[in-house]
């Protein structure tokens, strides 16, 4: 990779890390406006009206076989999630949310072992449980007077939501790998996009919020930003920085996101603990473990092993 792209790529990444570190914030601020619901039906119509144009230019070149696959990717891995994250941060801090977003590639490796057959190390593995035990303890330590139930109960929307993005990356990986991944986003938004829009403005109360409450725009603001810098641009910019540097590097965005969560969570007033950091280095151990692929540094390490023993 030369100095001028890997100036560029780097970029990438932290404006990435920031965007949807950011995401999270936003969701509160909506929040104060919006109902949990319709923080999550309007990011989804908003995303959709803002890929329309791509889709209607996509959706001649898709091969109808692959359109029921589109349309079960859409449900599973972009309309849910947004209700999940939404309603969920109803009752859990934004940085919080941020934290155990970062779930998302450690139960990608556990659906792909389980239910699509793919092929991972026994480090890999353990970093899955290794995540989980950090998520699991930072639930706890965060729970306060609520206590851990309560906790657990909304932080466990996040980890659906997690799980959704987790079977929508496999099943796009088994089912839509010969498509790009624009027509894949801009085309499952679109499918599920349509009945949105008709939700939106027939059956929600958004139309008169934003007609009879002034400030309701200012709510609008934040899921718009929300939508299409956090969703659509950053998706394509997302693409470009794989096809620039490697998946690798393009997936360690995930690393970053926790720390720009708890950033904004400490700078809109909420409260951060110092036990904290031990569970947050615990997640990212997992995470880095997962990701990683140290087999040379393994074989290298067994070979002088053997090697002492003989010379032994």
């Amino acid at each position: 990779m030369g100095r001028n792209n890997s100036l560029i790529s780097w970029t990438i990444l932290i404006v990435l890390a920031v965007v949807w570190g950011s995401s999270f914030i936003l969701i509160k601020k909506s929040l104060l406006y919006f109902t949990a619901p319709e923080v999550g039906i309007l990011r989804v119509t908003i995303t959709f009206i803002f890929l329309l144009p791509f889709a209607l230019f996509k959706i001649r070149r898709i091969d109808k076989k692959h359109r029921n696959y589109l349309i079960i990717s859409g449900i599973i891995g972009s309309l849910i999630p947004p209700f999940m994250f939404a309603i969920a941060q109803t009752k859990i801090d934004s940085s919080l949310a941020g934290i155990l977003n970062s779930l998302t590639p450690l139960f990608t490796l556990f659906m792909g072992l389980t239910f699509f057959k793919f092929k991972a190390s026994w480090y890999n593995i353990v970093g899955v449980f290794i995540g989980l035990i950090g998520a699991l303890g930072l639930i706890y330590v965060s729970s306060g007077e609520g206590g851990f139930i309560i906790n657990i109960k909304y932080a466990s929307l996040i980890i659906i939501a997690t799980v959704c993005y987790a079977f929508n990356v496999n099943f796009i990986k088994i089912y839509l790998k010969k498509i790009d991944a624009l027509t894949i986003t801009a085309l499952t938004f679109f499918y599920v996009g349509i009945p949105s829009l008709a939700y939106v403005l027939i059956f929600s109360d958004v139309p008169n919020k934003l007609i009879h409450e002034k400030s309701a725009i200012i709510g609008l603001g934040y899921i718009t930003i929300l939508a299409v810098a956090g969703t659509g641009i950053a998706l394509i910019a997302f693409n470009k920085l794989i096809k620039m540097s490697s998946p690798v590097f393009a997936s360690s965005v995930t690393y970053m996101i926790p720390v720009i969560a708890i950033a904004w969570g400490i700078i809109d007033g909420e409260i951060f603990k110092p036990v904290y950091i031990i569970w947050v280095t615990i997640i990212l151990l997992g995470i880095l473990l997962v990701n990683t692929k140290p087999r040379k540094h393994i074989n290298t390490i067994t070979k002088l092993l053997f090697s002492r023993k003989k010379k032994n």
